[in-house]
């Protein structure tokens, strides 16, 4: 199944570089800090609609999240697992994917 990069034999994984794997952390605990903003706004009964920005500026934030993930996935796995012959499996895959996160 192309390199050790993307899939192991039974479970597939993803070996991320550091700079990338950071630059991901660090967007997450961006939205982790934005979810315990939401938290404080709640303690502090915030009016309803501050609330409501903030719950979709969360929502922007892991879009954007999905988005960087999913270009990664693209242009690694999916490309070894085609280059590998398996490209009906890494298409039909990556379809089944978009159905799931574009709901």
């Amino acid at each position: 199944m192309g390199n050790n990069n993307c899939c192991c034999e039974g479970h597939r994984t993803k070996m991320r570089s550091e700079e990338e794997h950071k630059k991901l952390m660090n967007r997450l605990k961006r939205i982790e800090g934005q979810v315990r903003g939401v938290e404080k706004m709640l303690d502090e009964n915030a009016y309803c609609p501050e609330i409501m920005v903030q719950i979709s500026a969360i929502n922007s934030a892991l879009n954007s999240f999905n988005k960087e993930l999913l270009a990664s996935h693209m242009k690694s796995c999916v490309v070894e697992d085609i280059q590998a012959g398996k490209g009906d499996e890494a298409i039909d895959e990556l379809a089944a994917l978009l159905q799931k996160v574009m709901k």
